[in-house]
């Protein structure tokens, strides 16, 4: 048996391969800019322990 050979640059055919194409997700999303969601989850933490310091400090 000789094996074909592929060309560079090429993809060999998936022998036996029952696998489907998976979905590419969309553009956007809630997770494209992590750093705003960053951002937006730490000056909640800052304005939560704010309030118990509030509390504390009898204002």
């Amino acid at each position: 048996m000789s094996n074909r050979r592929v060309p560079p640059g090429e993809t060999p055919p998936g022998e036996g391969s029952i696998a489907e194409a998976h979905q590419e997700r969309a553009d956007g999303g809630i997770f494209e800019h992590p750093r705003v969601l960053l951002t937006l989850i730490a000056f909640g933490a800052v304005l939560f322990a704010a309030f118990f310091a509030a509390r504390i400090a009898g204002f």
